[in-house]
């Protein structure tokens, strides 16, 4: 075997056991540092106890001896440690772990809910409220298997973002401080002098930032590579509602509802990473907004990671290594798609966008200024729940099954969010009236971004699978990334273009 072959094989045996088990192995992890492979950003963490910084593993500088790293499943971990971030290679700027994506867990769940800023909004007590868990017993969980409780790591997430603020804005630094979820300007500057060794003022100063106007931030999203950015933003345009989505294979502009107030975004795809644009009415939206995007765009998936376990298959493997990188396109509300879900049923997607842009003018809270052709964004689930004939027009069946979705959702008979286990929330959709298997399937998959979801009674599906003669069991051995292998089965009906 050549050199050059031999190096590929050992890199994929590290990758595979980094993929597979959440439990740090050190000798493997110093491999993946030695070979400075992208691939293993964001997995874990490098400390270098001699120095007293973190890195990621493909960190440009000399590779430390062995006796002087330690590996971190989390930068909370590695912050807990004393450890502070490395100015050479930004670890805290890499894609997050997929294997938060992958994991139902209570700690999988839990690491959802921290990045979509839950513990800014409620505390650690409504974090343990929405699991389910005790605050002790969650502590403990995230302890053992991350290396860092939950104020920690929530912690981490305000610095960072934090750290976008000065070096992407001209806002004053208490602003900064407190958009970020800091409790006061002296926690604020104690946070980042501990994390990044430097002050605010000479984090701004060496950024040189634009001033930013009316809440507007210009950020970058890093992503692992390959990816199908083109046939991504393609599927998100095909169906964009009018009113709340637009754009073309080149960008994509949406409205969103946050948790202080709206955002407009613009996503567009750039050299090893997407171009987001983002016009917040309250800046303590931003780690929401941020992670709501990443994962519309499935920007934490490993795709090296997908294609190793499908990429070799008889059935679908030519259709894998034709479109490398191909992402799930997800949702910025699970509730916006479990909506559209429904309306969409037994009719073309013309017609869904159609009766969800009717929806949207009817009872969508209207921008205080379009921006272009976005006027809304979408209804809440209460609002929804009380529309008129007249707004739903459609068959009584599925206007009942609307409603009732939405009222459920409102009143926390059904939960759709970042942390809720994805099984209990398919078992509590089935229960609606009117939601069969397909459409409680499509919401855990889009909304809440499982990857290990088939769609085996859609029709595309099965017809993709007819034509390649593809049986029944087959769908079996995609596991865990079967969400992937829905994709490129409706791809391969309708080839998107892409560029070269």
């Amino acid at each position: 075997m050549s050199d050059s072959r031999q190096r590929v094989a050992r890199t994929g045996e590290i990758l595979d056991h980094v993929l597979t088990d959440p439990a740090l192995d050190e000798e493997r992890c110093y491999r993946a540092v030695s070979s400075r492979d992208s691939r293993f950003d964001g997995w874990f963490y490098v400390g270098v106890l001699t120095t007293g910084i973190y890195c990621r593993p493909s960190c440009p500088a000399t590779t430390p001896k062995r006796t002087n790293v330690r590996f971190y499943a989390a930068a909370g971990a590695a912050q807990t440690a004393g450890l502070r971030a490395c100015r050479r290679c930004r670890p805290d700027a890499v894609p997050g772990s997929p294997q938060w994506n992958v994991r139902a867990d209570l700690v999988g769940r839990a690491m959802r809910l921290i990045a979509d800023g839950l513990v800014e909004r409620d505390g650690i007590p409504g974090l343990a409220r929405h699991l389910g868990y005790s605050e002790r017993h969650l502590t403990r969980q995230l302890m053992a298997e991350v290396g860092a409780g939950p104020l920690t790591l929530a912690r981490a997430q305000r610095a960072n973002t934090a750290r976008l603020l000065i070096e992407t804005t001209g806002l004053p630094m208490a602003d900064v401080a407190f958009a970020s979820g800091f409790a006061s300007v002296r926690q604020f500057n104690e946070t980042i002098q501990a994390v990044f060794a430097s002050t605010p003022t000479h984090l701004r100063r060496s950024a040189r930032p634009a001033t930013a106007a009316s809440g507007t931030l210009s950020l970058r999203l890093p992503f692992r590579p390959p990816f199908d950015v083109v046939g991504l933003l393609s599927f998100l345009v095909a169906r964009a509602v009018p009113g709340i989505e637009e754009g073309s294979g080149a960008a994509y502009r949406r409205t969103l509802l946050l948790p202080h107030g709206h955002a407009v975004v613009t996503l567009s795809p750039a050299d090893r990473y997407v171009a987001c644009t983002l016009r917040l009415t309250d800046l303590r939206d931003l780690a929401a907004a941020v992670q709501r995007c990443r994962g519309l765009l499935d920007l934490d998936a490993d795709p090296v990671a997908v294609a190793e376990a499908l990429g070799a298959d008889p059935w679908i493997g030519d259709l894998v290594r034709a479109v490398p990188g191909r992402r799930l396109p997800g949702a910025v509300d699970a509730t916006e798609i479990s909506v559209r879900a429904v309306l969409g049923q037994q009719i073309s997607v013309a017609g869904a966008r159609t009766l969800a842009a009717r929806l949207v003018r009817s009872v969508g809270d209207p921008l205080p200024q379009p921006d272009g052709l976005l006027t809304h964004t979408f209804p809440t689930a209460a609002v929804v729940a009380a529309a008129g004939d007249d707004v739903l027009a459609m068959p009584a069946t599925r206007r009942r099954t609307v409603r009732c979705l939405a009222a459920a959702v409102a009143d926390g008979r059904v939960v759709l969010n970042a942390g809720v286990d994805r099984a209990d929330a398919r078992r509590s959709l089935l229960e609606l009236p009117g939601v069969g298997p397909w459409t409680a399937s499509y919401i855990c998959m889009r909304g809440l971004g499982d990857p290990d979801v088939f769609l085996d009674t859609d029709l595309g599906v099965r017809k993709a699978m007819a034509a390649r003669g593809i049986p029944d069991s087959a769908p079996e051995s995609w596991r865990p990334w079967r969400s992937y292998a829905v994709m490129h089965l409706w791809d391969s009906l309708a080839p998107t273009a892409r560029r070269a």
